[in-house]
């Protein structure tokens, strides 16, 4: 465990650069050697718990569980570096996918549950999924009728979709999924009573550097870019993130934060798994009430959720309280933690030791966390201090390191780095230079090497901890014959942080509503990305070179809406 007295991270010759401790060791091990060592350490201790379902297993029925799926993944023809998308809400059929597409060296792709047609059918044919797994349907997101949708010739056998290529079967979890779709149950049942032996094999043949998860992140450039991540990446940073909880088999760790995310896959499952610590997952989808009772019947150690969730979490514990006194950490991510709302946590959810922490899809992802020992102070306005094994530090606009204090972009060097975006080597290349990953975030590092997150130069916005790319929802705009224009910008919310609005220039002699645009968006592209404002206008503020000034947007909006 790495203890900040004997191991302090201070920048290096006063400049803002930092290395992380060289201990605990990285482990070269892959996805399906980390389940192993746990069974093999803590086989009957509980694994999983989804209280909505129902369902409680051990790591033996874990482990005997994701291998019945993956025996049935390769009767469905799927083999090592072959795509399985995974497009569903937390669920207990995702947990098992994460660990049976590992088993056989079959990469995952992470496809967001609010994700809608347009969306889909980009990541599915960007990152060529040759399966995908669903659940049958989600909120107000028919699912199954989507994939019928896109690929109405899976009625007639494994055949190539017109709009889908690569794609040769879905599997929904539902008892009756209709001509062409194949139930999970079903594709479980394939692989019952399997002999481990074929999938011993190829397991011993997987390497931990080759890729094992795409998730997808988008971009200034518009479309998301599939962030690839190998076994190695992942592995350690959900060792190191827990190790900085001191998460022990002892602990039960809550998760609501969604699997589909680095948070939930990579932090909560690996982070648990790497430590026979139990998960409890609460819903579907993050519900405060639900949360709160779980913690309470399952007596819950650990807690993770973005400062939003928390915020909802003490609302709904003022209301109704509950005995969570067995809460002791967790981590909170994702924005900024009000000073207050940390008191709150500490005092009204028991949560001493909870911990900060910083990073992205494409480091695996966290790059900084903090103690569960630094003072509240340091917890509130910093990120913490460097992971083991990372390098890290700030340049200005030249590349030079800055001074120790002064601003700069954070650029990261280590184990954790993403191998690529999935087909883009161009993105890639501007994203990475000499190993060094250019996160796009302003930052400065103090004289102790405690991070704190300054500001953006990608121009993201961030709700309720979704990161949210203006550019993209601006390309999806500019698809309606009607828009000339359409700039996307961020302004701010006592709710979410940030909402998103969109200013609108209507092409010549169209006449656009405000309803127009929303229909527009809606049901197309998730619906956190839809506007929460939008403005039809005859120009936009422009600079003399012709490039749209959206802080003159930002500013109009904030004293149009009265807002801080």
């Amino acid at each position: 465990m790495t203890d900040p007295q004997t191991d302090p991270t201070a920048p290096i010759d006063g400049l803002s650069h930092v290395h992380g401790p060289d201990e605990p060791p990285l482990q070269h091990i892959t996805i399906p050697a980390l389940l192993r060592q746990a069974v093999e350490q803590h086989g009957s201790r509980e694994a999983l718990v989804f209280t909505d379902a129902g369902i409680r297993m051990t790591y033996a029925e874990l482990a005997r569980k994701a291998d019945e799926l993956a025996a049935g993944l390769l009767e469905l023809g799927v083999a090592k570096g072959d795509r399985v998308g995974i497009w569903s809400p937390n669920r207990c059929e995702w947990v098992l996918t994460q660990f049976a597409t590992a088993r056989i060296g079959a990469i995952l792709v992470t496809i967001n549950p609010a994700y809608r047609l347009a969306e889909l059918e980009y990541a599915l044919n960007k990152t060529g999924c040759k399966v995908l797994i669903a659940a049958e349907s989600f909120k107000n997101s028919d699912y199954l009728g989507m994939i019928r949708e896109l690929a109405p010739e899976l009625a007639a056998g494994p055949l190539s979709p017109v709009r889908l290529p690569a794609l040769r079967y879905a599997v929904v979890m539902a008892a009756d999924t209709g001509p062409g779709v194949l139930s999970f149950e079903t594709v479980q049942e394939l692989g019952a009573g399997a002999d481990t032996a074929e999938l011993d094999t190829i397991s011993a043949g997987l390497k931990p550097e080759e890729a094992i998860n795409i998730q997808f992140t988008s971009g200034t450039t518009g479309l998301p870019k599939g962030a690839t991540l190998t076994h190695f990446n992942i592995v350690n940073n959900a060792r190191f993130v827990t190790d900085r909880i001191k998460l022990t088999e002892a602990d039960r760790l809550l998760i609501p934060v969604p699997l589909y995310h680095c948070f939930g896959m990579v932090m909560g499952v690996l982070g648990a798994v790497s430590k026979g610590a139990t998960m409890i997952f609460p819903g579907e989808a993050f519900e405060p009430g639900s949360v709160l009772e779980a913690a309470a019947a399952e007596h819950a150690t650990a807690l993770y959720g973005v400062p939003t969730m928390f915020v909802a979490m003490l609302q709904e514990l003022d209301q109704n309280p509950r005995d969570i006194a067995s809460l002791r950490t967790g981590i909170m991510a994702g924005a900024p933690c009000p000073i207050e709302i940390m008191h709150r946590v500490n005092r009204d959810m028991h949560m001493q030791e909870v911990t900060i922490c910083y990073g992205m899809t494409e480091t695996a992802p966290v790059s900084f966390q903090s103690f569960t020992t630094d003072p509240t102070e340091k917890r509130c306005t910093t990120v913490g201090r460097v992971h083991p094994h990372l390098e890290v530090k700030a340049v200005d606009a030249e590349g030079r390191t800055v001074p120790a204090g002064e601003q700069g972009e954070l650029l990261v060097r280590g184990y954790s780095v993403m191998e690529s975006y999935w087909d883009d080597p161009a993105a890639t290349e501007a994203a990475q230079a000499d190993g060094w990953m250019r996160t796009g975030d302003l930052a400065t590092i103090d004289t102790e090497g405690f991070c704190s997150i300054t500001g953006r130069i990608k121009d993201m916005i961030i709700r309720g901890g979704e990161n949210i790319y203006p550019r993209e929802i601006e390309e999806f705009m500019l698809r309606h014959p009607e828009v000339g224009d359409a700039q996307v910008f961020g302004v701010p919310d006592q709710r979410f942080g940030e909402q998103v609005c969109a200013w609108i220039v209507p092409a010549t002699g169209a006449s656009l509503t405000e309803d127009q645009i929303l229909t527009h968006c809606r049901g197309q592209i998730a619906h956190f990305k839809v506007p929460h404002y939008v403005r039809i206008v005859a120009e936009l503020p422009m600079t003399v070179t012709g490039k749209p000034q959206k802080f003159k947007m930002r500013e109009a909006m904030v004293q149009q809406l009265a807002l801080s």
